[in-house]
């Protein structure tokens, strides 16, 4: 912003034939600083610089300011359609209508140039307009992937709580078919167990049956990771390789890190041009557990950031979820690297 008042000031000062010098300098400087309200305050940013371009060009008598660097204030029409209301929108442009208006009205060339004025004030709305829809199409794309991301957590959630509650539910029942043998007060905490292992697993199927259509139960885990090694025939080779205690990791972190590891593995060989070699590999410790996949595809390659269905926003949504991180960018030398990191304890957010 402070570029724009100096280059207002020395054009106004240097340039040759500017009528009016002295208050076109003034003008132009001063509309500079309202334009740092064009996100924020679109409708009081184009009533301030478009009023005073029309004030200040029926005071003077002709067109002011007349400079260059005025051509900032298509940031104005650009703003209203960007960001603003559909109230900022319908006062806003009125306000650069009647600027520009009075400003050609008085100017030398009377109305003459107003056409062209307002097809390029029209091109600023519509850019405007353009990105803002845009942008709400793009936001509406990282919504759905939470959504569906959510979803399958949700599947995955259910898969595992109704594996012990099952367990639960035997144990309980076993109790009580030898309650004879031992009565007493276990045999109503007996019943209470069974009663609410029962009408968990019911309240969980009822769940399920409305996130889900297929039938699956469980799901795959790290120790299942080995599927996804491919020799390199027909496409690039999957090496794979698992470090530290896996044993004690918890299911739902165990099929989170096997769907990241399948999908970047996913992308990796649809995306990734002239690869020969994706590497997985999966560290556990006593905390956390970490999965990196990497590939040796060409270095200048651009990976899109959200694949059909799943994509590296379903996956960053699964990490963040299950209180960890999922970051994919270019790897270190070449090819697209993607790592992640889930606490070991896995509690959903």
């Amino acid at each position: 912003m402070g570029l724009l008042v100096a280059g207002a000031i020395l054009e106004g000062l240097l340039r040759p034939g500017v009528p009016d010098r002295a208050l076109t300098v003034i003008v132009a400087a001063g509309l500079m600083p309202p334009l740092l309200l064009r996100r924020t305050r679109p409708r009081l940013t184009a009533l301030m610089v478009f009023g005073a371009i029309g004030v200040s060009s029926l005071a003077a008598g002709t067109h002011i300011p007349d400079l260059d660097v005025t051509a900032a204030a298509l940031l104005v029409p650009f703003s209203l359609t960007r960001w603003g209301t559909a109230g900022d929108i319908a006062v806003g442009a009125v306000a650069v209508a009647g600027g520009v208006m009075s400003a050609q009205l008085v100017g030398s060339d009377g109305l003459g140039d107003l056409p062209a004025g307002f097809g390029v004030l029209s091109a600023a709305l519509a850019i405007g307009a353009a990105l803002r829809f845009r942008a709400a199409a793009r936001r509406r794309e990282l919504d759905q992937a939470a959504l569906l991301e959510r979803e399958r957590l949700a599947r995955d959630l259910h898969d595992t709580v109704a594996h012990h509650v099952s367990a639960i539910a035997v144990r309980a029942q076993a109790g009580l078919a030898t309650a004879h043998a031992h009565p007493g007060a276990a045999t109503d905490a007996l019943h209470v167990i069974a009663a609410e292992a029962s009408r968990t697993l019911a309240e969980m199927r009822g769940m399920v049956h409305l996130l889900r259509h297929e039938g699956r139960t469980g799901g795959p885990g790290i120790a299942d990771l080995a599927s996804l090694a491919r020799p390199g025939v027909g496409g690039p080779a999957v090496e794979v390789e698992v470090l530290g205690d896996i044993a004690g990791v918890p299911p739902l972190v165990s099929t989170a890190i096997f769907r990241l590891a399948q999908e970047s593995v996913t992308n990796a060989r649809r995306h990734a041009r002239r690869a020969t070699r994706i590497e997985v590999r999966v560290a556990a410790d006593d905390r956390e557990v970490w999965l990196r996949v990497l590939d040796d595809g060409a270095a200048d390659e651009a990976r899109p950031d959200a694949a059909p269905g799943y994509g590296i926003l379903g996956m960053r949504e699964r990490a963040r979820l299950l209180g960890g991180t999922c970051e994919a960018g270019p790897g270190p030398r070449r090819g697209w690297l993607v790592t992640a990191m889930l606490p070991r304890t896995g509690t959903v957010a």
